[in-house]
């Protein structure tokens, strides 16, 4: 048999030295320990152990203290009290379902409770083996769950107007992602509005928020009115005193209605998104946005000029009750190229903790501007060569909208690597 492990709680009056020669007899291994010890000790420093054996004195619920914190550091040990001549002090015990040693301690008998106890020790870890894995597997099988309802708030297909080219690249972190985008027509269809998002933190919570924000957003901009007269610091003077901007309702009811929602509903779990929320006019390349708190998306000019960033208009998405977000614009050129991103690009990290930064990332990007999927797979090799086996520590989405120079229609291109 193989040897048992012993903690015997060695307090005054000491264990008695015929149980302790039993035990020695036996080949037990023996650890001595004052209760002190194992209820206010270091953590790191319990001991395992198939058996605690104390004496009868010893209080029942302090044993079940000792138990307790014993099994989240080690697992459970089978407790074993033993009398010397106070035998009342082992009813307590027994109705805690501790077991129990009396004179005369003779080898075999000491042996034999032993064994039992060893082999009920193992047993129990079996069983809470079993129990782990099976905990995995449903929690596995949820979470796969949860992708599956996630992709599903995630569009199949992407409405792309003639004349243009959208493209998306979605790699969550986790089996479930913070991250998402919508892409949707507006107006009639004379407009299409495009949304890059970023709920803070990972995983399941942050996939709820994710689905409900997603689901705000494109309800109320999908049900709002279709122009609005604005006039904005973001807007250049001949705009502010040009004809209405049609989708700049749709496009401010959104952002507010759930900034207002969140806000008052759901401060309190502490969740926001930052975002990005544009509307275009594929007629003219026109497009008027809201940049709540996102990284600035970078428009590329067909001739290679400097990435002009679309700065930020207003704060993250739920964090300040009644913000007013301002707009802004910007014009599309033909040959000119969108690059929305969120922050899992530039802080894509090495294995030694260094992150791929904004700069490397401007880098990638500047030039002559290419078509859309040809700056998304640029930047994605980079990404995955500079992470290499690295663990991936944020959602990584990246969106571009590409106004090729000579008119024609191009299939949309989505990836969820």
């Amino acid at each position: 048999m193989a040897t048992t492990t012993v903690i015997i709680v060695d307090e005054r009056p000491p264990p008695p030295q015929d149980l302790l020669d039993a035990m020695e007899s036996v080949d037990a291994t023996v650890t001595r320990r004052t209760i002190t010890q194992l209820r206010e000790g270091p953590v790191t420093g319990l001991p395992s152990a198939d058996v605690l054996m104390a004496s009868a004195r010893c209080e029942p619920a302090v044993v079940r203290d000792v138990v307790l914190r014993l099994q989240g550091r080690h697992g459970a040990p089978v407790v074993v009290v033993y009398a010397v001549r106070d035998f009342e002090g082992l009813e307590g015990h027994v109705r805690f379902g501790h077991d129990y040693l009396v004179p005369p301690f003779l080898p075999a008998l000491v042996r034999a409770r032993l064994h039992g106890c060893s082999e009920r020790a193992e047993l129990g870890r079996r069983v809470r083996e079993v129990e782990a894995h099976d905990e995995y597997i449903r929690n596995e099988r949820e979470l796969e769950i949860g992708r599956e309802i996630q992709a599903g708030f995630l569009p199949e297909q992407l409405p792309v107007p003639a004349g243009w080219e959208i493209d998306v690249l979605f790699r969550p972190a986790l089996q479930v992602s913070g991250d998402f985008y919508d892409v949707f027509e507006l107006a009639h269809r004379r407009r299409l509005a495009l949304v890059v998002a970023d709920v803070c933190d990972k995983g399941v919570g942050s996939a709820l928020f994710m689905a409900l924000i997603r689901s705000l957003l494109r309800h109320t901009a999908e049900n709002s009115g279709l122009q609005h007269l604005v006039a904005t610091p973001h807007a250049p003077d001949a705009e502010r005193s040009g004809p209405p901007v049609v989708g700049a309702t749709p496009l401010l009811n959104a952002v507010t209605a759930t900034n207002r929602y969140l806000t008052r509903n759901h401060l309190r779990q502490g969740y926001f998104a930052t975002m990005f929320f544009s509307v275009l006019d594929p007629a003219t390349g026109r497009l008027v946005y809201i940049n709540g708190g996102h990284n600035p998306p970078l428009l590329l000019d067909a001739d290679g000029g400097e990435p002009t960033p679309l700065e930020v208009t207003g704060p993250a998405v739920g964090v300040l009750p009644d913000t007013a977000y301002a707009l802004g614009y910007a014009q599309l050129n033909p040959g000119d190229t969108l690059f929305v991103y969120t922050d899992g690009v530039p802080e894509a990290r090495c294995p030694d903790g260094r992150f791929l930064g904004d700069d490397r990332m401007l880098e990638l990007v500047s030039g002559p501007a290419s078509r859309g999927r040809d700056v998304l797979a640029r930047v994605d090799s980079a990404v995955r060569e500079f992470t290499g086996d690295g663990e991936q520590h944020d959602d990584v989405t990246m969106l571009t909208l590409h106004r090729p120079s000579s008119v024609r229609r191009a299939p949309v291109t989505t990836a969820v690597a």
